[in-house]
């Protein structure tokens, strides 16, 4: 018959306690789990409270390796929830995580898009490409269509205004090229930021005829 030979708090893991088994590490997990399975030193470990147990440390492991990952950078509830999966958490344990993680305000989806649309806007990328980004990190369309449209409204963004700022800082490093590939390799340059066809004549018509007329006053 196993039972509970020590309960000790986790010395590199705060809020953590392992609990021991037979002399035996069973179990890491927090106070709350400790209190709802009644779990104390002398208690006989019976098959319910093992899965108790199992399931709690499952729990806890997940949510501390969801913190580690939204300490490197934030991410949505759907990036983190395949990046936990990965490490092996099942679906169930993963819901439970994210449900607390929302809770205490750690995942938000829709302030996440807004931070990546502020981002790469001001990177000078297309809305095109900050919602193509955000698909990417698991953002749901509403959501990012959503996001994307209040930082253009909150910025007053002019999407012209933004291909030419990127245009004009791309150019600086096309100084050296000759004029047709310099032509060609700004339009590959804005096309790949996702800028439509038409702001992207209506751009290069700016930055070239500039760049052409600054070469001429040099001359």
């Amino acid at each position: 018959m196993q039972t509970v030979t020590q309960i000790s708090e986790h010395p590199r893991k705060p809020g953590r306690y392992i609990v021991e088994v037979d002399g035996r590490e069973f179990a890491v997990v927090n106070l709350d789990a400790i209190t709802e399975t009644k779990t104390k030193i002398g208690v006989v470990i019976d098959d319910a409270r093992a899965a108790q147990l199992r399931e709690a440390g499952e729990v806890v492991a997940t949510y501390d390796r969801a913190l580690n990952l939204l300490a490197f950078r934030a991410r949505s509830s759907r990036e983190l929830s395949r990046r936990l999966k990965e490490k092996g958490a099942s679906a169930e344990c993963i819901e439970q995580v994210i449900t607390k993680l929302r809770d205490a305000g750690l995942v938000d989806d829709a302030d996440f898009a807004r931070q990546v649309a502020r981002s790469k806007v001001s990177g000078g990328a297309s809305k095109r490409r900050v919602q193509q980004e955000l698909f990417k990190r698991g953002v749901e369309r509403d959501v990012a269509d959503e996001a994307v449209s209040e930082v253009l409204a909150d910025e007053n963004v002019d999407m012209v205004a933004v291909a030419e700022r990127a245009a004009r800082k791309r150019l600086r490093s096309l100084a050296s090229a000759d004029p047709q590939s310099r032509r060609r390799r700004l339009y590959a340059f804005l096309a790949r930021r996702g800028h439509d066809s038409e702001t992207i004549r209506t751009v290069m018509g700016r930055v070239l005829d500039a760049s052409t007329s600054d070469e001429n006053v040099d001359d």
